[in-house]
């Protein structure tokens, strides 16, 4: 069961959410950009990459389910795995040539190739929409030959599938982060050099762990679309790579669940900061340094030092009830 634990805690998460809150939209958004955090992660947490360009990924989602979706006859469960490969040939192109580099030089590339996607999607309004973005983006059913399978009309109905799919794809990247893949991985993040040495093909398993980040941050993408009804200009702009990559040092790096950790951190934190002060956004950066310069593992990393303590007094409490009682026995050669 141990190695189970972490899915079995968004198991719990994905449930309670519909219990405790009030919003299927805000639930919903939740774990689609903790879709986006998962993918960060495996590149920063698992491989050590920094990288400023997962907002290409998510715009890339964005813009494909929306074309097929308002464009073309396409079934909507294609039209997420179209967008969901078009976010892993997008990862693919900047990962082969980001990874020709390191260091400060690897995250300047990411970040020009965010940029050059933005300006293009900018430009080309007859295929993005400009400034405009793509609107009406339609939210169809699940359906088989014409049978509806899964209504997904209402915030809370979209909410379900959002949360199956989620909870598959955590599935996956969990079984990905513990195989021999996800072990080698943590090998090149600890030291590159030695895993060199020993033969290694470093450019190849970053470029995979680029494809699959890709992969599902351009899920995420997509879904956001069909949330929203909109796949605007803003999912492809450099904000969303900052967003996406401070939920993930929010939540930890190295660990999944982290991730969920840290999309509900920053949106429902910013949800309420919003409704308290027109200038919430003050507000937020304060507690983004306070987590910075006090929590620099992260909520998981809080909650494990919160837990290891609990666990010590447990054992310091157990040790001191033990004690008299093994001091009242006498000692060999004592008279009783």
């Amino acid at each position: 069961m141990k190695k189970y634990t972490h899915f079995l805690f968004a198991a719990v998460v994905v449930v309670a959410m519909p219990l405790l809150m009030q919003s299927g939209s805000l639930a919903s958004e939740v774990l689609i950009f903790a879709l986006a955090a998962m993918g960060c992660n495996l590149l920063l947490g698992f491989t050590g990459l920094l990288s400023f360009g997962q907002g290409i990924f998510f715009g890339l989602g964005s813009y494909t389910v929306a074309l097929l979706l308002t464009r073309w006859p396409v079934p909507m469960p294609l039209a997420l795995l179209l967008a969901t490969v078009m976010g892993a040939l997008g990862a693919a192109v900047v990962g082969w040539v980001a990874i020709r580099q390191r260091g400060t030089y690897f995250v300047m590339l990411t970040l020009a190739f965010a940029q050059m996607f933005y300006f293009i999607a900018y430009t080309a309004t007859g295929l993005t929409g400009g400034d405009n973005g793509l609107m009406d983006i339609p939210r169809p059913n699940v359906s088989i030959l014409g049978f509806d399978l899964w209504t997904l009309a209402s915030p809370w109905q979209f909410y379900g599938f959002v949360s199956l799919i989620f909870l598959v794809v955590f599935w996956l990247l969990l079984k990905v982060s513990r195989s021999t893949f996800g072990r080698t991985l943590l090998a090149v993040r600890d030291n590159e050099e030695r895993a060199a040495a020993i033969g290694y093909n470093l450019r190849l398993l970053k470029l995979q762990a680029f494809v699959i980040s890709g992969a599902v941050t351009g899920l995420a993408g997509a879904l956001h679309a069909m949330m929203t009804g909109l796949a605007p200009l803003s999912n492809a702009e450099y904000h969303t790579s900052e967003m996406i990559l401070v939920m993930t040092v929010i939540g930890g790096t190295g660990n999944l669940f982290a991730s969920l950790l840290g999309s509900a951190f920053y949106l429902l934190l910013a949800d309420w900061l919003s409704q308290l002060w027109p200038r919430w956004l003050l507000l937020l950066g304060i507690a983004l340094m306070a987590v910075s310069l006090w929590m620099q593992r992260g909520l998981w990393g809080l909650g494990e030092t919160v837990w290891n303590r609990l666990q010590g007094h447990r054992k310091q409490s157990a040790g001191m009830v033990v004690a008299p009682s093994a001091a009242a026995v006498p000692a060999k050669g004592e008279q009783a």
